[in-house]
């Protein structure tokens, strides 16, 4: 009998009276119990100054907090459970909410309380000079600006509680003369604190619904619904610099969706003048103001001659200026379509019309409906003479901006021609240039299955054609259309893709430049190269294919619009042995220099704006991915933190890349994942799991968490099981055979390595490779006892189904797609057959535990009804867990706790003789469905 990896005799034998060797403290095997206190890292970020990381240390479960560590003087200093973290531009504080303790809160909701009377979050503001934090009772929001330091924002719940030291506020002083009677609500508004943090001066504004700060901090804009005839209902400017506030709407009713230019001088708003709540159309107004004005002014209503008629200015679309102030974008939409009020219940009639010509399946209808009720069509101000262009149609429904919104230019693209075609997911598309003076369009592309991008001095249009597996550039100078490359002397698709449809691009890094000397950069599979527009010419730039080196390129500056200038730097992916690393550019168009290589998974770099210091994380499958500081010349590379110290307390385990041939002669590879303590002369029970390929991800680390859907690595290997993970490669027609040929050729490979127990081996997968599980038990009795997550089981009924999670067809998923069936249900009708394990189930001898939650939108759960009933019939032991309500993966953490319970007390008990629990030896009646978890282990 295989037994738990146990203390080995090493460690217990005792020290021969040597009083000086000190005593080893045996390592603990992770249990369920562990998962609360293991910790993430979901949030990090640098000051702009490069002197201070700040960091979020929470806990799985429970309380956590954020962390603070000066680059300079090394200090470290931390607030307990702060969240929603953000840096003042001039690096001299950090902004954050603190939440309340989460055993607390649990304990008020025992005792029922009220929202009211629950406790709130806090504010909290730390000095990055001083090391000292200043917290704010009863916040519900704040906001800070982007480029400018010193200003902070927030809106206070029961504000009359609260003692606003150093405030300025002859609205606030006024009301307390008087009784108010209004009370603050997210109807009324909240009382809304604009603090200085240089002098701890504070402003209050009574009753504010919406506020926004410029990105240069000139102006604070806020709606408010007023206090008395001292503070009148509309929408106010308040001048940082001079203090001066300035009434720019006087008016009553909901203002919302408050924008400014990036200069301050102008403010847009849109406002609903309709104080009748029980109107059911509403006629929201657009609004612009400038400095100098008076007052607000309307540009755009109902009355609107723009756009088509009986259309609105839609209150749901954030108006937005150009970068250089010279446009505003809105949107606009058709006037809604509403309910008779004066029906009762009884006499509306639901019922949906499916017909044969919708441009959208009732399913994706309905996932999309509120969506759908918002939806607005893009329209431009052109502020230089007021004059407004309807840019978004019916027929023609996206229009992308980019980041600055500054040219007279802009992609409208449509798939309303081809969205009938609901069986193939590369939906195809017409593409347009818009010109935003006259509105005036150009047709660029016509069914297009790809995605345009405009280059960052809209002198281009680009985009990869699946069609033709080719880049493509549109000169909107030349009107010419180029295509730019052709898979000659190396291929710009995914070489390795083996679905039945066209590759897709490996990727774009983007543009060196795209005026004077125009040069765009796309990838291979392992470099980059630049393609000069002028001369429709590649230039090699990095070099990496001698060596199997993927050379990606990394964006430290989100404002920079190309690519290769100041601080670039490569990501390196070293094929051979997974290791990853960084580079850097000694010119722009040169191969970059290797300057630091690790066995490690290098991610999120992360550069301070103003410095030459970066953050990123390092992880392997013993390294928790912790927090790393470097200068640009990563000579001097520094751990920040340290957030599962514990680990070294436990046995973990090792991994390691092995490879094989199938039984068809193709070479493979995959990871074993060995305990700890390793013993080549002993037999071990073996887990086998796979998706897809997973060999790239030797360097991944895995914490130990209750699981979401596939098995936890480290809380096997710790507890004596080693794990093979499998790379698949497929044949279309044939997925179900192209699995068999990879999984268990490479099983057979590990078990003649002579250390894995054949009697011991259990397999487990989920959605995809819970059906190649599923199929996997018809063919072979190799498997002692398998799991099968969210499994297909039965193609034929699958195909002409729907993704309930996002309303599509099935059918691109068999055809095209995962599946890989390569055709229709009609033209591979016996494919459909002999790739279902549904049919096949008398040869299932292997003991099946199924995971399927009745609220699946990507596998629909009657798959795994009709794997389950088929198996019950037959007196085949199987099990069926559904978390009600749950959907393709467990999201509610205790009910990822509770399938990890019985995931390992299934696979303990077939591979190492555990004893049974009680739901695997009585199941659990529904009467006692929440009151007995029936997890207790049998005698």
């Amino acid at each position: 009998m295989i037994t738990s990896l146990s203390i080995s005799a090493q460690t217990k034998k005792k020290s021969k009276k040597n009083f000086e060797t000190p005593l080893q403290i045996p390592k603990k095997v992770l249990t369920h119990d562990v998962y609360d206190s293991w910790k993430e890292i979901p949030d990090r970020m640098i000051s702009n100054d490069g002197t201070n990381v700040i960091y979020t240390l929470n806990p799985q479960e429970g309380d956590g907090r954020v962390v603070v560590h000066s680059l300079k003087s090394a200090k470290i200093d931390s607030v307990q459970r702060a969240a929603d973290i953000r840096l003042t531009d001039d690096s001299e504080y950090a902004i954050f909410k603190i939440k309340p303790q989460m055993n607390l809160v649990k304990s008020l909701k025992r005792l029922k309380k009220k929202k009211d009377e629950m406790p709130k979050d806090s504010l909290g503001i730390y000095n990055l000079k001083t090391y000292s934090v200043t917290k704010i009772p009863h916040v519900l929001n704040y906001k800070i600006p982007e480029k400018i330091g010193g200003w902070l924002a927030y809106q206070i719940e029961d504000a009359k509680k609260i003692d606003i030291s150093k405030k300025k506020d002859t609205l606030v002083k006024s009301e307390t003369k008087k009784k108010v009677s209004k009370k603050e609500s997210e109807e009324n508004g909240y009382r809304l604190v604009l603090k200085n943090l240089k002098t701890n001066e504070n402003q209050v504004f009574s009753y504010v619904i919406d506020y926004d700060f410029t990105k240069t901090a000139k102006k604070l804009v806020f709606s408010t619904t007023g206090n008395d005839s001292t503070f009148l209902s509309g929408v106010y400017a308040y001048n940082l610099q001079s203090g001066n506030l300035t009434n720019i709407l006087k008016a009553k009713g909901k203002f919302k969706k408050i924008t400014q230019s990036e200069d301050g001088q102008q403010i847009a708003f849109i406002a609903d003048l309709d104080t009748n709540t029980k109107t059911q159309i509403r006629l929201p107004k657009l609004y612009i103001w400038k400095v100098g004005d008076e007052q607000a002014k309307v540009v755009a209503d109902e009355n609107q001659t723009f756009a088509p008629q009986n259309w609105l200015v839609s209150e749901h679309y954030q108006p937005r200026f150009s970068k250089d102030g010279t446009k505003l974008f809105f949107g606009t939409n058709p006037k809604p379509i509403v309910a008779d009020t004066t029906l009762l219940p009884e006499e509306i009639v639901n019922v949906e019309v499916w017909h044969w010509q919708d441009k959208k399946l009732q399913t994706q209808q309905k996932v999309s409906l509120e969506e759908d009720k918002k939806r607005s069509y893009l329209a431009v101000l052109n502020l230089n003479n007021l004059k407004i262009v309807q840019l978004g149609f019916l027929e023609i429904p996206t229009v992308n901006l980019d980041k600055d919104a500054n040219h007279n230019l802009v992609l409208a693209i449509s798939d309303i021609p081809y969205s009938n075609q609901h069986w193939d997911w590369s939906n195809k598309k017409d593409v347009y240039l818009v010109n935003l003076q006259d509105g005036s369009r150009k047709q660029i592309a016509m069914a297009l299955q790809g995605n345009p991008t405009l280059s960052p001095n809209a002198q281009y249009v680009t985009w990869w054609s699946l069609s033709d597996t080719a880049w493509f550039a549109y000169s909107i100078k030349d009107e010419k259309t180029l295509k730019l490359t052709d898979n000659k002397k190396v291929k710009f698709y995914e070489e390795d893709d083996d679905h039945p449809d066209f590759p897709p691009a490996y990727g774009a890094a983007g543009w060196v430049d795209d005026l004077k000397d125009p040069m765009f950069v796309v990838y291979d599979n392992y470099d980059a190269w630049a393609i000069d527009l002028k001369n429709n010419t590649p230039m090699l730039i990095t070099g990496g294919r001698e060596n199997r080196v993927k050379y990606r390129y990394v964006n430290l500056d989100a404002d920079e619009r190309f690519i290769l200038g100041k601080n670039a730097l490569w990501k390196l992916f070293y094929e051979k042995d997974k290791s990853e690393g960084f580079a850097i550019p000694t010119s722009p168009l040169t191969k970059p220099k290797d300057i630091y290589k690790e066995s490690f998974s290098l991610s999120n770099p992360i550069k301070a704006k103003s410095a030459d210091y970066l953050i990123f994380t390092k992880q392997n499958f013993q390294n928790f991915p912790d927090l790393y500081s470097s200068d640009l010349s990563f000579q001097n590379v520094k751990k920040i933190s340290d957030a599962n110290p514990q680990q070294k307390e436990y046995l973990w385990g090792k991994v390691e890349i092995v490879d094989w041939k199938a039984y068809d002669g193709t070479p493979l590879q995959g990871l074993l994942y060995k305990p700890e303590n390793f013993d080549s002369t002993k037999k071990y029970p073996m887990m086998v799991y796979f998706y897809e390929k997973n060999t790239d991800n030797l360097h991944t680390h895995f914490s130990p968490s209750p699981i979401r859907s596939y098995i936890n690595y480290p809380y096997f290997t710790s507890n004596g099981y080693v794990i093979f993970v499998p790379d698949i490669v497929y044949k279309a027609g044939d997925p179900g055979k192209s699995a068999y040929n990879c999984i268990i050729s490479g099983t057979e490979s590990i078990i003649a390595k002579g250390f894995v127990n054949k009697d011991r081996i259990g397999i487990s997968g989920h959605s995809w490779g819970g059906y190649q599980t599923a199929y996997l038990v018809t063919q072979t009795n190799m498997f002692r006892a398998a799991e099968a997550g969210a499994p297909v089981s039965n193609m034929t009924s699958a195909y002409g189904g729907i993704r309930w999670e996002s309303g599509l067809s099935r059918q691109a998923q068999y055809e095209k797609s995962q599946t890989r069936i390569g055709g229709t249900l009609w033209d591979k009708f016996d494919k459909y057959i002999d790739n279902s394990p549904l049919f096949q189930t008398p040869k299932v001898q292997t003991p099946l535990l199924m995971m399927h939650n009745d609220d699946d939108g990507a596998v629909p759960w009657y798959q795994g009804i009709e794997f389950y009933m088929a198996l019950k019939r037959l007196n085949k032991p199987v099990w069926l867990l559904n978390y009600n309500g749950e959907k393709h993966g467990l999201t509610l953490r205790k009910n990822r706790k509770d399938f990890a319970k019985r995931l390992y007390q299934y696979f303990d008990h077939y591979l190492k003789d555990a004893p049974a629990p009680a739901w695997m030896t009585e199941g659990l009646p529904l009467l006692e469905k929440g009151i007995n978890q029936k997890l207790e282990v049998g005698k």
